[in-house]
């Protein structure tokens, strides 16, 4: 999976590995949507049922863009806050492809 994270001083493309987790730490904030969306396309593609995205615990904003992120995915047959992470991360269950 590739992604193009830009802003106004560079733009930058890197790959990432599809697996059942991915931590977002790395990214803007302003790419996590995105980010996301890509990731869960990825890994449903590849076959995963089940994903793991780390946001953080912070004051939930991530948590928030991750959760509306995957609401509005189609391939999120449902998702819920991963309690042993103390709310830092969110497990979604994926369709089939």
């Amino acid at each position: 999976m590739k992604f193009q994270i830009s802003d106004f001083r560079f733009q930058m493309m890197f790959q990432v590995p599809i697996e059942s987790e991915i931590d977002l730490h790395a990214f803007a904030p302003a790419d996590i949507a995105s980010v996301v969306e890509e990731y869960v396309e990825a890994a449903a593609a590849a076959g995963l049922q089940e994903v793991r995205v780390i946001h953080g615990r912070g004051r939930g904003v991530q948590r928030g863009m991750v959760q509306a992120a995957l609401d509005r995915h189609p391939r999120v047959l449902e998702f819920w806050d991963d309690t042993a992470s103390h709310l830092g991360a969110t497990i979604a269950k994926l369709r089939s492809t």
